[in-house]
């Protein structure tokens, strides 16, 4: 006899998707597997590195560490669901990029997600609270120097289009 299968319901960047997963199905696995969003990476499954973090109603939680079922009728953010919806990089991503805060880039989804987050609590955060605010997030390729820029960098530009009044309805 195999075992019991769950049909939860989850708001998965923006759209909600039904699914069917065992009990003790952890969240990265139903995203990757089943949902087949495959940004959410999987390191240590201990919770130690942070290459799993998602938003979980806007706060990072270690995907690795949640089971599945628990996350029903919850908002769920992915890497893929922070980019703008004409596809355009959020603030965050476009800092990393320009920072060149990646190099393998396989702990970089959770340190987009934990660096979202972050910047939507603390929006100018200072040199000490990037470091407290990413510590969680494991990188052995960069060194961490340009990391921290890019924080500043995607606060900066966070800061300006909040600044940027809408523009509509004007002709060029």
């Amino acid at each position: 006899m195999g075992e019991a299968l769950h049909e939860i319901a989850l708001t998965v960047n923006g759209v909600v998707r039904e699914v069917r997963v065992p009990g003790r199905r952890l969240l990265s696995d139903c995203l990757r597997h089943d949902l087949g969003l495959t940004g959410t990476h999987v390191g240590c499954e201990h919770g130690v590195c942070g290459c799993c973090t998602v938003l979980l109603d806007g706060e990072p939680v270690r995907s690795c560490l949640t089971f599945a079922v628990t996350a029903g009728g919850h908002e769920i953010t992915t890497v893929e669901g922070l980019a703008g919806p004409e596809g355009e990089l959020s603030p965050v991503q476009r800092a990393f990029s320009e920072c060149h805060a990646l190099q393998c880039g396989f702990c970089t989804p959770g340190f987009l997600c934990t660096v979202t987050a972050l910047l939507r609590e603390n929006p100018a955060p200072t040199g000490e609270q990037v470091v407290e605010g990413i510590s969680g997030n494991l990188c052995r390729c960069t060194g961490y120097q340009n990391i921290v820029k890019a924080v500043h960098r995607a606060a900066e530009l966070a800061a300006e289009a909040d600044a940027t009044p809408a523009r509509t309805g004007e002709h060029a």
